[in-house]
């Protein structure tokens, strides 16, 4: 591109034009491209006209990830500066294809999502799920359907490869299981089944009366201790932790 005419153009016009060629670099870099001297030099020209820093000069003759790390500052910068702010799914992530055969899993640890109404919820705890090893998802019938285009974006690819059905009711679920809820055993305490179902509640009203007294019937509550003024979490958020400290309860067993 001309510098010196991009440097003519109105500052709202250059910019949208900056974002796209540094957004298109980090892909490049991301996939494993490392731009010749003479590019990267192009790239701290544009970032010079546009007011921010170029890159140090180390950057410029050293690897891939001190590269993108300038290239991902100065993206996110003028984002910015033209008013748009990444959400979660907009983060690159290569072509966000996973390798199902790559996935190490907890043989009997499923999740049962029971009335999430946000796709991005959906999309968040579907890539918890698969990250600490869940074997599979039940959604309730009011559950936001995963295949949602911000669900999908928010999971970039878990949902592909993390298997997953409707579940009429919850006669449904293999036990035991357990709720995560308040008024439970805190976290540290709770003594995780081997295997079972971990049921999670809508955003609004938590887990369900009919779904509580099957869990309380079960392996009970799993509460997370808060010691903030707000005392609560985001459901995706309470979701991961737990799944966290299920999966390290799992692995210490195996070892």
């Amino acid at each position: 591109m001309n510098i010196y005419k991009l440097a003519r153009l109105p500052r709202h016009q250059m910019l949208r034009k900056l974002c796209r060629l540094f957004t298109e670099a980090e892909r490049r870099i991301s996939a494993g491209s490392i731009p010749p001297r003479e590019e990267i030099v192009s790239l701290a020209d544009l970032a010079l006209i546009a007011g921010y820093e170029g890159p140090p000069e180390y950057v410029k003759n050293t690897n891939a990830p001190d590269l993108r790390f300038w290239v991902n500052g100065v993206r996110h910068r003028l984002l910015a500066e033209t008013g748009h702010f990444a959400a979660d799914w907009d983060f690159m992530d290569h072509d966000g294809k996973l390798d199902p055969a790559r996935r190490s899993v907890f043989c009997g640890m499923r999740v049962y999502l029971e009335d999430i109404r946000s796709p991005f919820n959906v999309g968040a705890m579907f890539r918890s799920a698969e990250s600490f090893g869940a074997e599979r998802i039940y959604l309730s019938p009011f559950c936001a359907d995963p295949l949602h285009p911000r669900a999908r974006r928010t999971a970039m690819g878990c949902i592909d490869i993390l298997p997953w059905e409707r579940c009429d009711d919850l006669t449904g679920l293999p036990p035991p299981c357990f709720a995560l809820e308040t008024g439970g055993v805190e976290l540290r305490d709770f003594l995780f089944p081997r295997r079972g179902v971990l049921i999670a509640g809508s955003e609004e009203l938590g887990v369900s009366p009919a779904a509580l007294k099957r869990a309380d019937a079960s392996a009970g509550r799993v509460t997370i201790p808060h010691y903030g003024a707000k005392a609560s979490l985001n459901v995706s958020a309470a979701f991961a932790i737990v799944m966290q400290a299920w999966a390290e309860t799992l692995a210490s067993a195996s070892r």
